[in-house]
């Protein structure tokens, strides 16, 4: 039979290995739409946000040398038990810092409201682009690094009007994301002096959307509107629409941009279509992202890709300013270093901002996506950029102005 002292030891030596183990780690989750309306736009957002992670592990890691580890959560984007679901299992199993994500604006209100607000934890969406994220009463927990719809449907309006069109139908999936940017786009289409002949909500993930169609072909407006999701509704709502052979012109956001739907339909269906999404300025922290992700063979352009990265290399630093792995003060902190005054710090430059902390010196976070300047509601300034199909690709054509 054991000795009772080498039993003793034996005990406390397993207690403190576990107590080790406990702390050998920081975990900041990442919620996603893996599945459902934008899955084949979420892995290169999670990517961008991987990226970022990689290059905080490989130099010198968070706090006192523990690695990040970045356990995922599926929100399948439309339902709000499963984006709740998959947050509680990251807040209360996973026991991470902070969350990346959601990315479908219905999916990181349900996550925040249910979840992360009562437990004091920091989200940091990177694609969360309805008005409604900035309303949100989120005991300043909720951030995003991506302009809201607010701004996305005003520069939709304004480049449509500069391209002489003047006369739209419009259909947007009924959420939180379709709503806010369609409310965006019609006020500022009408507002230069467009007309909005028809603005009809679709259900989302339904395999028929002839009734509506014939709603909007009924106007006579030659260019349809679409703003929805590329892998759901969006993709059908097309589909059905070019059988129609109804209008001539077709037009959606940022959740329309994905290869993934002109393959779908054919590059002969969409060529020509017009889209906007959230762009990145050309800044040393766009050029450098550039730079770092075509090294890590990342495609720099994928949409949200930049502002995922920021996301988690914000998440970090403020962690990293915070002094530990606790959840409060993370936000606080999270203010600190993405905003002036202090030392400009790029993507990639984790050492040098790790030493500056530990110096006790202010950092300036100026990001892959471009400046990263939180306001009172969490929000971020940013820049719209125009997107065609053209050889069989979405293809950028620059920031609207």
């Amino acid at each position: 039979m054991m000795n009772k002292r080498v039993l003793t030891a034996a005990v406390a030596a397993t207690t403190l290995a576990i107590g080790s183990m406990a702390y050998a780690e920081v975990k900041i989750g990442f919620l996603g739409g893996f599945t459902g309306g934008i899955e084949t736009l979420t892995p290169p957002i999670f990517d961008g946000a991987e990226l970022a992670i990689t290059h905080v592990n490989a130099q010198g890691g968070l706090l006192d040398g523990q690695d990040i580890v970045m356990p995922t959560g599926d929100t399948t984007c439309g339902d709000a038990s499963a984006a709740s679901n998959a947050a509680d299992r990251m807040v209360n199993t996973e026991q991470v810092t902070a969350i990346v994500g959601a990315l479908c604006t219905g999916a990181t209100v349900a996550a925040a409201n249910n979840v992360a607000i009562p437990a004091g934890v920091t989200m940091v969406s990177p694609a969360s682009t309805a008005p409604a994220v900035t309303t949100l009463d989120d005991n300043d927990l909720v951030f995003r690094t991506v302009p809201s719809d607010a701004y996305q449907g005003e520069v939709l309006a304004k480049l449509l009007l500069e391209k002489g069109i003047d006369e739209v139908a419009v259909t947007y999936v009924n959420n939180d994301y379709g709503r806010g940017l369609a409310g965006a786009f019609k006020e500022g289409f009408e507002a230069g002096g467009g007309s909005v002949l028809e603005n009809l909500a679709h259900e989302d993930n339904r395999a028929d959307y002839r009734s509506e169609l014939g709603v909007l072909s009924a106007t006579g407006a030659p260019v349809l509107v679409v703003l929805a999701y590329a892998d759901t509704s969006g993709q059908t709502v097309l589909r059905q629409a070019y059988e129609s052979g109804t209008f001539t012109q077709y037009v959606g956001g940022d959740g329309m941009v994905g290869d993934s739907l002109v393959n779908a339909l054919g590059a002969d269906v969409l060529e020509g279509m017009i889209a906007t999404r959230p762009g990145s300025p050309e800044l040393p922290g766009t050029e450098l992202f550039r730079e770092l992700a075509g090294e890590a063979e990342i495609d720099p352009s994928a949409v949200f890709a930049a502002q995922a990265y920021d996301a988690a290399f914000l998440l970090a630093l403020a962690i990293e300013k915070n002094g530990s792995a606790d959840r409060e003060g993370v936000s606080a902190a999270l203010r600190e270093v993405a905003s002036p005054p202090g030392e400009v710090i790029l993507p990639g430059e984790w050492e040098k901002a790790k030493q500056l902390i530990a110096d006790g010196q202010d950092i300036n976070y100026e990001g892959a996506g471009g400046t990263q300047d939180f306001d009172d509601n969490g929000d971020v300034p940013g820049v719209v950029q125009e997107m065609a199909v053209e050889g069989g690709t979405f293809t950028a054509k620059g920031i609207v102005e």
